[in-house]
């Protein structure tokens, strides 16, 4: 059964038009096709995996995410400075809320 076509205030299309043919598509055909994203964050942080579901605000919940990120390790008095080091470690499933993503990538390869 399918729900009457509503008007909205962006310019007369349904939300779910909105997400097949704005900037959220890129999210929408993630789910869809069970493809990997890569996000940027404000943490400095990268995140890869894959989108199971998205709002408008671009809160997402992730599965089989990759977290990556650079550090740079503590150095005593007197050593030279260090080399930075890059981590990463595995979650599952996670919640990303969506004011802390800059940009997302589709189908990173």
């Amino acid at each position: 059964m399918s729900r009457p076509m509503e008007e909205d205030t962006n310019g007369g299309k349904t939300e779910e038009e909105e997400f097949n043919t704005g900037p959220l598509s890129v999210l929408m055909m993630s789910v869809k096709n069970n493809t990997q994203v890569l996000i940027n964050c404000r943490n400095n942080k990268k995140l890869l995996g894959r989108v199971r579901a998205f709002d408008r605000h671009c809160n997402m919940v992730l599965e089989n995410v990759r977290e990556m990120w650079t550090e740079l390790p503590k150095t005593g008095k007197g050593k030279k400075k260090a080399n930075p080091v890059n981590k990463d470690r595995f979650i599952s499933k996670m919640f990303l809320r969506g004011d802390s993503v800059i940009i997302v990538l589709r189908n990173p390869k």
